[in-house]
């Protein structure tokens, strides 16, 4: 596991599923440079369990992240055709009908690679073949990215657990209170509270309040 926090995202063109059916070619995260904040989610794989809760709740709060101009995009390793698929199949069914963010279609296995979420790796085998070690899918690894195109946040989670929508909100209000006033976020901050000055008094000031 690469730690990007810090760091440029990768950057890729891949096929991707917008709008809910609208499949295009070349998608990338570049057109949001400058302009918007990007948070960027890795699942394992379409037509599962844990993964159609995660992509519906990020949906259900697809509006608060519009609303700070944030924009969401997720990514796994099956192609755009199982993705379209998944997007037009009812919830009571199994699907993600109702889904407006893209999803892309990392099949080349070289997004969730670089962003070092792919489980597993290609190596060689007692008798020299190349065999995959591992199933070869991503990890549940999300990125918030600012707007220059730098790493400021990611989590990595294990096939069985699922995230906390509430919390990559959060970050969201974080990093950009932290843009907006210049003032860093102690434990626990949420939006709307004070933020502390990153200077010694500013730490003994809110810790004497807290």
């Amino acid at each position: 596991m690469s730690v990007l926090v810090g760091k440029k995202a990768p950057k890729f063109k891949a096929s991707a599923v917008i709008n809910g059916m609208e499949i295009v070619k070349d998608f990338s995260l570049d057109s949001y440079i400058g302009k918007n904040h990007v948070v960027f989610f890795f699942y394992p794989k379409d037509f599962t369990f844990v993964c159609p809760s995660e992509l519906l709740a990020f949906q259900a709060k697809l509006s608060e992240f519009e609303s700070r101009g944030v924009k969401l995009v997720a990514c796994s390793t099956d192609t755009e055709e199982s993705h379209w698929a998944w997007l037009q199949t009812p919830k009571n069914k199994g699907g993600i009908e109702g889904v407006k963010y893209p999803i892309v279609a990392d099949t080349s296995k070289t997004i969730s690679e670089a962003f070092g979420v792919l489980a597993g790796e290609y190596d060689y085998d007692e008798e020299g073949n190349w065999v995959a070690n591992g199933p070869m899918i991503a990890y549940r690894g999300l990125f918030l990215i600012n707007k220059e195109g730098i790493v400021m946040h990611q989590t990595v989670n294990h096939f069985p657990l699922g995230r906390n929508v509430d919390e990559v909100l959060r970050m969201v209000d974080a990093l950009q209170f932290n843009e907006e006033n210049g003032e860093v976020c102690p434990a626990n901050w949420q939006k709307g509270e004070e933020g502390m000055k990153a200077t010694f008094d500013g730490v003994a000031d809110y810790l004497s309040k807290h």
